[in-house]
């Protein structure tokens, strides 16, 4: 019930930013008399906070003066899991129309103002009342420290297999981007292999145990994927696997069972570690040596609450809030370390389906959930990572599915599933005023899509062909990673048979089409491609953007 009461009063606040005027009153100190009646709040203001220098700068803007008791506006700022105001007034300004507010960012100190929430609030009938829902740093660049040139030689992307690293196959099939995922919540936490010493390593005024054989281990892939001059993309997922349990969120403990989980944004403890583990890694795979990493991803899938981010919260907008603020806590960490590495969400393929399904929500709607959620607290260069898998998840013949996958996969924005035959609706989409970045550009997208080859490897393989012409043919999508490099023995059971070889290693036809899908035989994998699908030219089937 605690929980329940602290999600209310979270909703709460984000209501003011739909504009409502309605605020929960927020206990002050000082003479100012502390409340927790719902009142209502005189005005509300736009406020937007941005690094200058060594502080922040905070400005404030309405079409009018807020009513203020005694003529002032106070500067607050909250930590993230932080649902009253519980700090002194950091700064003040008289009350106008249009206020400024500056207060020392305290970078990399115990008093680090980088992941805080900015209010401003105004004295109304004797309490200090807050006029926006928190705004936060959009800017965290601007104090990076490694950053890197990206690494961008190509979108033919990869799910590796970490057993075969060095055995050529990356180099024979030239592999431009590879996909990795990093348990998050394992990072942290001390080693007693005296081979990989724990690393301790000062952030925020405290020193944090990390983990020496996994940082070990990744060092080891990201390392030799650097050299190898391979864009490496990496993906925070959080399980519950008996490691620092307190990086479940407190409304995922109640024994659900699910492969991943949302992460935990309401405790200090939590919220701490995590910006730590996120910083740390993007410092840390910052260089040839470590390994580069260019883009980040937090969490796999994410509008599936049920099967990769489970959280018992059930309405979209607040799940959608809940994961920006995961979102923002590893975008400020990272982009505080490295300005030019990319920090995106993830769906999948599931688009308009307007289903009633539990736990699941349609990509679009998640999307446009999350966006209003961080466009709230002040819009970042956010990106995207979509798995436009084919309907059926098993039917790589995408064009022999008739009647039935027609009316599921369509070339419009209501189509209830996005795949690589019509892509362009979630690019197209992503193009709409409201969702584009901070400076008015088409945000980073990436997909990811793997196709059976259980039905037939000639199939999978014109499937890959055409999907590869999709992307190459789409100026919006930056990578293509397809799933997987080798065939995963207990997927096999459930006819999802993605590998470029089998389970014994050795090789399918789909390893020579996607070794081919750039180079200098890639004309006469199309041709085949287009025969198998009844074409006789690219034109018939792809859609440019």
């Amino acid at each position: 019930m605690k929980e329940e009461k602290r999600m209310k009063m979270k909703k709460a606040l984000r209501l003011m930013a739909a504009g409502l005027l309605s605020a929960l009153v927020l206990a002050g100190t000082g003479a100012v008399r502390n409340g927790a009646d719902v009142v209502q709040a005189a005005g509300s203001m736009n406020v937007a906070a941005a690094i200058s220098g060594s502080n922040v700068n905070v400005t404030a803007s309405a079409t009018s003066a807020p009513v203020s008791d005694d003529g002032m506006l106070y500067l607050f700022a909250e930590p993230v899991y932080s649902d009253v105001i519980s700090t002194n007034a950091l700064a003040t300004a008289p009350a106008a129309a249009n206020a400024t507010f500056s207060t020392p960012l305290n970078a990399d100190s115990a008093d680090s103002r980088l992941y805080d929430k900015f209010i401003v609030a105004a004295v109304q009938g004797g309490q200090y009342v807050p006029l926006n829902p928190g705004a936060y740093i959009v800017n965290p660049e601007a104090i990076a420290t490694h950053t890197f040139a990206r690494t961008e030689t190509g979108l033919k992307g990869l799910l590796i297999d970490p057993s075969k690293l060095t055995n050529g196959e990356l180099q024979d099939l030239g592999v431009k981007q590879v996909l990795y995922n990093i348990s998050v919540n394992r990072m942290l936490g001390p080693t007693d292999n005296p081979s990989y010493p724990t690393i301790n390593y000062n952030y925020n005024g405290k020193t944090y145990q990390m983990n020496g054989v996994l940082v070990a281990e990744y060092e080891h892939i990201f390392g030799t994927l650097s050299k190898n001059g391979i864009q490496i993309t990496a993906i925070f997922l959080n399980e519950n696997n008996g490691r620092n349990g307190h990086f479940l969120h407190p409304l995922s403990r109640d024994g659900f069972a699910s492969p991943h989980y949302a992460l935990n944004t309401a405790e200090q403890q939590a919220v701490e570690d995590l910006a730590a583990v996120a910083s740390f890694c993007a410092e840390h795979y910052s260089n040839s040596k470590n390994g580069k990493v260019d883009n980040w991803i937090v969490g796999n899938e994410v509008n599936k609450r049920y099967e990769w981010n489970y959280v018992n919260i059930s309405d979209i907008n607040a799940y959608a809030n809940e994961y920006a603020e995961a979102v923002r806590i590893c975008y400020n960490a990272i982009k505080s370390k490295n300005a030019n590495a990319h920090v995106n969400i993830c769906t999948d393929q599931q688009w308009d389906r307007n289903t009633r399904e539990a736990g699941k929500y349609d990509a679009k709607d998640f999307i446009n959930a999350f966006n209003n959620a961080i466009v709230a607290g002040g819009n970042i260069d956010w990106g995207l990572m979509n798995h436009p898998y084919p309907v059926p998840l098993t039917w790589a013949a995408y064009w022999t599915g008739g009647g039935y996958y027609k009316n599921l996969v369509k070339h419009n924005e209501n189509s209830p599933y996005v795949t690589m035959e019509n892509i362009e609706v979630m690019t197209d989409y992503m193009c709409r005023p409201e969702l584009l970045s901070p400076t008015g550009q088409v945000r980073s997208i990436q997909v990811g899509a793997g196709y059976n080859t259980s039905q037939g490897e000639n199939y999978a393989c014109a499937a890959m062909v055409l999907a590869y012409q999709q992307a190459v043919n789409n100026q919006h999508i930056d990578t293509f990673i397809f799933s997987r490099q080798s065939d995963i023995a207990e997927e096999i059971p459930q006819g999802l048979v993605y590998g470029l070889t089998n389970v014994d290693g050795s090789h399918k036809t789909t390893y020579d089409c996607y070794k081919n899908l750039d180079g200098p035989q890639a004309a006469a994998y199309i041709q085949q491609a287009l025969a198998l699908r009844g074409a006789s030219d690219l034109s018939q089937v792809i859609i440019p953007r």
